[in-house]
């Protein structure tokens, strides 16, 4: 969508037939609610129903905080879409652009002219085999993103597993923004479509083995563990779908760009789910990547120099991000609950640290003379 307002020809290559759900915290966060207004789409997504959101508490051992993020260019309200609702908004907005959007087409391979990405070879609906040539091949194409393995697009920075996750969607349990943890869980809940509530529980990545031979067993105990008042409006309620889940939950930046090919989204940069960056962060990074190249696509200095710029760029913007992420993943609150638990009864301290996990407020804003002067009169 962003490159064809800026005036190139776009073909967009889609493997499912949408409307199609996928593994998804769904959770948006107030910079990704910023740029769908910008883009203009923000409309379409109240449209469709998806419950607003305008507050958030996390609960842990001796502590609870409830607030909200600060706004980011005046969007304060989130939002948590079905994927199988917000990724058709985002393509017709592309559609709308001048895109050409072909759905069911699978990527196969990539084209090239030496050492040179000019193409994809993919295969149509109904299983031909065919073939596009484009002078900028985005893969966007996920976790085990065929763009970045043919493109020998190693990892730069890579960690190992932390946790897995299983999740459902409930109806009756009323709910806003919910975070609730102990030592070796963490419980998200967040309200989506239909007027249903998304509940994920996670779990340390060394119990995946015995987690996923009893899933539903461990899925609600760890609930009425980690926050009882929730597992007894969720026995009120009832579950409307199957629970889906994974114990691949990657943590790495790959090499983002080469040659004819640039990845985005969670091709170049995958952390584990728990603090729901996924959606927020490709929007970002869509942004940073048509910004950088503007004009420039096809003057070949030009976009070596603008890709160079969006790979630093990734660094810049979501190193911090995914440091905190895999902080959180640990599922040790010892240390982070001794540290919130002084902030109760600073709202603002409160709300500018939800902000540092939506990206509204960097840490080192974060860590200023008021916090410093709290924690020192504790």
């Amino acid at each position: 969508m962003l490159f064809a307002r800026q005036g190139y020809r776009v073909l967009l290559l889609e493997k499912a037939q949408f409307p199609r759900d996928t593994l998804s915290s769904h959770y948006i966060h107030q910079p990704g609610v910023a740029l769908l207004d910008r883009w203009g789409l923000l409309g379409d997504l109240r449209d469709a129903g998806c419950q607003p959101i305008d507050q958030q508490s996390y609960t842990a051992p001796g502590v609870r905080l409830a607030g909200f993020s600060l706004p980011v260019d005046g969007n304060r309200t989130t939002y948590a879409p079905r994927r199988f609702v917000l990724d058709p908004i985002l393509a017709a907005g592309a559609v709308a652009a001048g895109v050409e959007f072909r759905e069911s087409c699978e990527v196969t391979d990539l084209l090239f002219d030496g050492d040179r990405v000019v193409g994809v070879q993919y295969t149509t609906p109904g299983g031909a085999v065919a073939t596009d040539r484009a002078w900028l091949v985005v893969g966007a194409d996920g976790m085990r993103s065929v763009v970045a393995r043919r493109a020998g697009a190693g990892n730069v920075i890579e960690h190992p597993r932390m946790t897995c996750t299983y999740y459902s969607y409930w109806a009756g349990v009323p709910a806003h923004f919910e975070l609730y943890e102990r030592p070796g869980r963490w419980i998200g809940v967040i309200p989506t479509n239909d007027d249903l509530t998304l509940v994920m529980t996670y779990f340390p990545q060394a119990e995946f083995t015995r987690v996923r031979t009893r899933v539903e067993a461990a899925y609600l105990e760890a609930v009425r563990a980690t926050a009882p008042a929730l597992y007894e409006r969720m026995a009120a309620g009832r579950r409307v779908e199957r629970l889906y889940g994974t114990g691949q939950q990657e943590n790495y930046f790959r090499k983002a760009f080469g040659p004819g090919w640039v990845l985005l989204g969670d091709a170049v940069h995958h952390k584990d789910s728990i603090t729901a960056r996924g959606i927020t962060d490709a929007f970002i990074q869509a942004r940073l990547l048509t910004e950088r190249i503007g004009q420039g696509l096809h003057d070949e200095a030009a976009l070596e120099v603008a890709l160079k710029a969006y790979e630093e760029d990734l660094r810049d913007e979501f190193l911090n991000l995914y440091q905190g992420v895999l902080n959180v993943a640990e599922l040790r609150p010892e240390g982070r609950t001794e540290l919130l638990g002084k902030l109760v009864g600073h709202q603002e301290l409160i709300d500018r640290y939800f902000s540092t996990v939506s990206g509204a407020c960097s840490l080192d804003d974060f860590y200023n003379d008021e916090l410093l002067a709290v924690l020192d009169q504790s």
